[in-house]
């Protein structure tokens, strides 16, 4: 077959072209790959500026509250029952506050009124008193010896004893607290039922306890290095569940002069105040106890700090790239942290997205 030669010109143009094509794949395949690091990776990082606040160390136990003292009164003698009552003229009742002196029971019945017989160690004794002052009127005038003189004398002295002694007992059949307070137990029997009105109660039975509650003793435990920082006069803060959001203040006041066997723990005495009466004894409370506190030093987020090759270091930012800062901590808690240098207040630093971060690093400072 004869070809024309427009058809062989066609034929020499189209092998031309795949042959260029051709070229061109071979080249594209072996041209070098862009060089590594002209494409910097820039990740996502959060940030906060440094400040200046107040740092504490602290030292957190537990324990339980009770009362600085406690007062119990007693039956002296054996009679019958019979509940005080308040300003207002209810009967008293656990939980009643009450002052110092006041009556909280009294004993009565024959037993008591038997055992008083002040009516009639008083006459004895007035009588007593009145041949005394006779007999030494005589005695003055030379009318009667001395051995009646004595005899009269011992008579007044007896008399006088034995009328304090009724009235001792008189006073003691009225059970009255020595100390203000509000009452904790209140006529129980050995079961701890409460008792009304005539019951009748034994010689020496416990009828009330009185104990202040305006000021409480949490007793807490001490362990480990926390031992060596505790100290008396240190201030506290005093929490319960009950009132998880409000602190109570208080103070060291008192260390064991021993620590406890088994738990190897020191007992530390913490007064708690307690004027709105929130706290009771028996709470199982958290004390935090503040060994020491510097205010309006410089202080950085606890999650901006992070450890490299053994130091501690922070990303500072520096336009759109990082600086490793090494820096000095000193007083913290779980969330701030006191920087003793390194840092300036007002530098931004890293806090979130710092994981990965080398120096000087290009950062995306989200939020910016």
């Amino acid at each position: 077959m004869l070809c024309s030669v427009n058809d062989r010109t066609r034929r020499r143009t189209w092998f031309g072209c795949a042959a260029l094509i051709a070229l061109a794949l071979v080249g594209a395949g072996c041209t070098p790959p862009p060089a590594e690091g002209e494409i910097e990776f820039s990740p996502e990082v959060f940030v906060e500026t440094i400040g200046t606040g107040d740092v504490e160390d602290r030292i957190v136990c537990t324990g339980t509250l009770r009362s600085p003292e406690t007062s119990s009164l007693r039956a002296d003698t054996a009679g019958a029952l019979a509940i005080g009552s308040d300003s207002a003229g209810r009967r008293l009742a656990e939980g009643s506050r009450v002052e110092a002196g006041q009556v909280i029971a009294e004993i009565t019945g024959e037993e008591v009124r038997l055992a008083a017989r002040t009516d009639a160690t008083r006459e004895r004794y007035e009588t007593s008193k009145r041949d005394y002052d006779s007999t030494r009127s005589l005695h003055a005038d030379g009318l009667v010896s001395d051995a009646e003189l004595a005899s009269a004398e011992a008579n007044v002295a007896e008399a006088r004893v034995e009328l304090e002694r009724s009235r001792l007992t008189e006073t003691r059949s009225k059970l009255t607290t020595p100390i203000s307070g509000v009452i904790i137990s209140l006529a129980r029997d050995d079961r701890g039922r409460p008792l009304p009105n005539g019951q009748l109660v034994a010689q020496g039975q416990v009828v009330a306890e009185i104990a202040p509650t305006s000021r409480l003793i949490a007793d807490v435990d001490v362990v480990g290095p926390d031992v060596a920082r505790i100290t008396p006069g240190l201030t506290a803060r005093v929490r319960h569940h009950a009132w998880d959001d409000e602190r109570f203040t208080g103070r060291v006041s008192r260390l064991a002069p021993t620590l406890d066997p088994t738990t190897r723990t020191l007992r530390a005495e913490v007064t708690v105040n307690n004027g709105g009466g929130k706290l009771r004894p028996g709470m199982f409370v958290e004390a935090t106890v503040v060994a020491e506190r510097r205010e309006g030093v410089v202080v950085a987020p606890r999650q901006a700090v992070t450890e490299r090759q053994g130091r501690k270091v922070v990303f500072v930012i520096r336009g759109q790239r990082v600086e490793k800062r090494e820096i000095a901590l000193g007083l913290g808690d779980d969330e701030i942290v006191e920087v003793r240098s390194g840092l300036e207040a007002g530098e931004r630093v890293v806090i979130r997205g710092l994981e990965t971060l080398t120096d000087n690093n290009k950062v995306n400072v989200s939020g910016d």
